[in-house]
């Protein structure tokens, strides 16, 4: 095979140490470093000495990072590389042999490099999936105060629709206070749950325990802090995305895609999507909204979809999961796959038609404009209407097709 790089160096990374090989003209080098800062900028003055031009190394977990942290401030290309990619044969596996492999695979132009945003694009990735966490962590701390709740015979999400809102946290603050007249206990009630005073008092007569006290007392601070720092998460996302307000506008006017996920589409594919990405099937296939390929003596088995950005695709499913039951193109689209083939697949196909349209409204700056729910019909309006005038005349009835008057 013809060699592309002269002077190249594969690294095995690792939690502590680092096994590096470089391959030059003049022959092959190979030590091993340890990841402290000192050591690593002693593997780059190393690196500098043979006057290595390209790095390669496995995007094994965080240990990656301080060394491409380094590698930015110098003019070295570093590739960063998925692990799966770039296996070598079966056995006598140590980390020489690893880092020997890396460089003669880098060497040979044989290596695909992962995609490795610049450092505002990383700490904005951290703050977005930090923030989604959090947001994760409060919707369980939300379903143990249901459990506590439900523990002392209070049967308060029978009747509230939001066990979080201003009444229900007024009426559980009264609890831990030691309050258990439901009648009291009802009088907290705001607004339209003052119309169900009656339903509030049989659901609120429970008995609560002075453990039960504590645990809610506890639960309930912790859901406070957590929106403390969601709050504060929001300010700094914001903050670092101003700048691209209008393309979160352009992608809040698709349905099913709020401020947050927007934020976290831009996150995580960048503000320059179009030079990154040559077209939205690119797009959608890093992420993992595609089948994968199955193939075997002419014949095609199924396949589930392929690994990607677990992060985008959780939100973007969240997103197709909200506009199942909405009256346009994207729920059209939800229900007619869900008929066939079933809501988790449906799920994938409005994800990936959601990033399809994300993709073409960032790349082109337009803002969305819907198809229609009744988009499938008009598509296949011949095909419908021989369909039911077959069905018509099968049943002995004469049909006539007369077309609509234009207005």
């Amino acid at each position: 095979m013809q060699v592309l790089i002269e002077r190249a160096c594969g690294l095995d990374v690792h939690k502590k140490t680092i096994t590096a090989c470089i391959v030059t003209p003049e022959g092959k080098e190979i030590k091993t470093f340890h990841t402290h800062t000192v050591y690593l900028l002693q593997l780059i003055d190393w690196m500098k000495e043979h006057r290595c031009t390209h790095v390669a190394m496995e995007s094994t977990g965080v240990f990656w990072k301080p060394i491409v942290n380094l590698l930015e401030a110098e003019d070295i290309q570093y590739l960063v590389v998925n692990a799966a990619h770039m296996k070598a044969v079966p056995g006598r596996k140590t980390d020489v042999k690893d880092a020997e492999w890396i460089a003669d695979l880098l060497r040979h132009g044989l290596l695909t490099a992962s995609y490795i945003p610049d450092r505002n694009q990383r700490e904005l990735r951290e703050l977005v999936r930090y923030r989604r966490s959090l947001i994760q962590e409060r919707a369980r701390e939300h379903n143990r105060v249901q459990k506590v709740l439900e523990g002392a015979n209070i049967k308060l999400a029978s009747v509230a629709t939001d066990i979080m809102g201003l009444s229900s946290r007024d009426m559980m603050n009264a609890m831990i206070n030691g309050e258990e007249d439901p009648e009291k206990l009802a009088s907290f009630a705001r607004g339209v749950m003052k119309k169900k005073k009656e339903e509030l008092e049989l659901s609120l007569r429970g008995k609560m325990s002075a453990h039960q006290r504590l645990m809610l007392k506890t639960m309930l601070t912790h859901v406070d802090f957590l929106n403390e720092q969601i709050t504060e998460l929001d300010a700094e996302v914001a903050k670092r995305l101003d700048p691209f307000q209008e393309d979160i506008d352009r992608l809040d006017t698709i349905p099913g895609i709020a401020r947050r996920t927007a934020e976290q589409i831009l996150a995580e594919i960048g503000t320059n999507v179009g030079s990154r990405f040559p077209s939205a099937a690119h797009l959608c296939s890093w992420i993992g909204l595609v089948p994968g390929h199955n193939e075997s003596a002419g014949k095609r088995k199924p396949s589930k979809t392929r690994k990607g950005n677990k992060y985008l695709r959780s939100a973007l499913l969240e997103a197709s999961q909200s506009v199942c039951r909405s009256d346009n193109y994207l729920g059209a689209l939800y229900r007619r796959i869900a008929t066939r083939k079933g809501g988790r697949k449906a799920a994938v196909a409005v994800a990936h038609a959601i990033m399809k349209i994300a993709y073409h409204l960032l790349t082109r700056n337009e803002d969305y404009r819907d198809l229609g729910a009744d988009y499938f019909e008009k598509r296949q309006q011949d095909f419908i209407v021989k369909q039911s005038v077959r069905r018509l005349e099968n049943l002995g009835f004469t049909v006539t097709i007369a077309a609509p008057n234009a207005s």
